[in-house]
Order: structure tokens, then C-alpha cells, then sequence
């Protein structure tokens, strides 16, 4: 009876040691799976944030600091004046650019992968090829648009981002070519940390050029887009409910399974060649 008793201890315990394992190995394999386009992320960034800081402040009016190619992963960097500096290439993976002057900055093919952009200014900012995925935007549960960072003016051509930025200001913007479908085809494919979908509530696109950006399953409610260019955009299982497209250029748009309730193409060109406007719900409730 004994030696039952201890046989059968001794295989429970083989077992939650062999459950345990291949738990580990079934979330190990999962963030394998994770498709982020970036490499690992360094424990030692190249400068302190108090380097940086002495840095920016000696630089003299009319000179351009020059950051680029540089490890600034995990440095509080918020609300320094970046002088329009050259950080192209850089790894701010980490890093907390809150309340920080970005505008005018070179940041092409940049990671700001899980940076937080709280009220953090990319006006005219040089955004071409960068990856911007899951930033921290808002300081609290309540996603103030007045947190949401400011792209006006930004050439954002061919950048990868998923993230929430509902209430950011993209206006004139260039987004030809930007990535900003969901990284994985069904949420929670990849890790429970991954978003399902971009969320761009009440963004201001008014002026911008979307060309070709991919921007299916986003949500897009009373997003504005007057006077934009949205040739070839596609916009695939989008929630584009009471969007403004007034004026704007939307010849070739994909719009197949979107929804379109309320959505405003008063003066829109083009609109006879939307694809996709008979699968497409609330159709029928467009205004034009």
C-alpha cells in the first residue's frame, strides 16, 4: 500500500513538472510567433538621459544635434527640446518622450516600439520608415485626446505602427504607404499583449496624404479626413462610422466589410470607384 502511495506521488509530481514545462514552452512559442519587425532590445543605452540633456542645452542656435544610430533604450526623455536633431536609426525602445519637442527631428526607420508619446510633439517630424508599436499615449484610463502626440506636417511614409492614438493631429501629413493593419490576423494569435487593431478615434487627417496605406480593421470613428488623399487607401473591415471624407480624394479606396454608418462623402472624388462598397455595411447610410 505503501509502495502504491509513493509510486503514485512520484508520477503526480512527473506530471506537474512535465504540465509546467510544456506550459512554458506553449508561451515561449507564442512570443516567438510575435511578428515585430526589431531586434532585441539592449540592456545599456549608449548615452544617460542627464548626457543627453547637457547635450541639447549646449547645442547652439542653428547647429543640429546629431543622435543617430544610437542605443537610447528606457531613458526618461521627457520634456527635453530636441532642437530638430538628427536621431534617424536610433532605438528608443522604452523611452519617455512626454511633453518632449520632437518636431522638426529626423527620426527615419527609428524604433519607438513601447515609447510613451504623452502630449509629445512630432510636428514636421521625419517619420519615414520608423516602427511605432504599443506606445504609452494617454496618463490615465480616460484617453484624454489632449494627451494624444501631434504628427502635423510629419512625413510618415512607409511607417509600421499599432498603437491607440485616438485625438492625434495628422493633419498635412504624409502617410503614403504606412503600415497600420493589425499584426496578426486573429487577436491573441501571437500574445495577450498584442492589439487586435489600430484604434484612431477622432484623429485629424484633414490635408494628409494616405496613398496606398494600409489601414483595414482600424477604428476610425468621427475621424476627419477633409481634403485628404485616400487613392488606393485600403480601409478593409474598418469602423469608419460617422467619418468626414468631404473633399477628399478617395478614388480606388477599399472599403470591404467597413462599417460606413454615417460616414460623409459630400464632394468626394472618385467615389464611383470605391471598391468593395457593396460588402460594406450601412452603405446605404452614407451621406453624400
Amino acid at each position: 500500500m505503501k509502495r502504491t502511495f509513493a509510486r503514485t506521488s512520484v508520477w503526480l509530481a512527473v506530471m506537474s513538472v512535465s504540465m509546467t514545462l510544456g506550459a512554458v514552452s506553449l508561451f515561449a512559442g507564442a512570443v516567438s510567433e510575435f511578428r515585430e519587425e526589431s531586434s532585441p532590445v539592449s540592456p545599456d543605452a549608449d548615452f544617460t538621459a542627464a548626457e543627453i540633456t547637457r547635450m541639447l542645452h549646449k547645442t547652439a542656435a542653428g547647429e543640429r544635434p546629431n543622435l543617430s544610430g544610437r542605443d537610447l533604450t528606457y531613458l526618461d526623455l521627457a520634456d527635453l527640446d530636441f532642437k530638430g536633431a538628427n536621431l534617424s536609426r536610433s532605438d528608443f525602445y522604452g523611452a519617455d518622450f512626454t511633453g518632449a519637442n520632437l518636431s522638426g527631428t529626423d527620426l527615419s526607420k527609428s524604433r519607438l516600439d513601447r515609447s510613451v508619446l504623452i502630449r509629445a510633439n512630432l510636428s514636421g517630424a521625419n517619420l519615414a520608415g520608423a516602427t511605432i508599436y504599443r506606445p504609452t499615449v494617454y496618463s490615465d484610463m480616460t484617453n484624454k485626446p489632449s494627451d494624444a502626440p501631434r504628427f502635423a506636417g510629419a512625413n510618415m511614409s512607409g511607417v509600421h505602427v499599432q498603437a491607440e492614438l485616438s485625438g492625434s493631429d495628422f493633419r498635412g501629413a504624409d502617410l503614403t504607404g504606412a503600415d497600420f493593419h493589425p499584426l496578426e490576423a486573429r487577436p491573441g494569435q501571437g500574445t495577450l499583449v498584442t492589439m487586435p487593431k489600430n484604434v484612431l478615434k477622432y484623429c485629424d487627417f484633414s490635408g494628409a496624404r494616405l496613398t496606398g496605406a494600409d489601414m483595414s480593421q482600424a477604428v476610425l470613428w468621427f475621424a476627419k479626413f477633409t481634403g485628404a488623399d485616400l487613392s488606393g487607401v485600403n480601409l478593409k473591415g474598418a469602423d469608419l462610422s460617422n467619418a468626414d471624407f468631404s473633399g477628399a480624394d478617395v478614388t480606388g479606396m477599399i472599403v470591404t466589410e467597413a462599417e460606413l454608418d454615417g460616414a460623409n462623402f459630400s464632394g468626394a472624388k472618385g467615389f464611383d470607384t470605391v471598391k468593395g462598397l457593396d460588402t460594406a455595411k450601412n452603405a446605404d447610410r452614407v451621406r453624400r
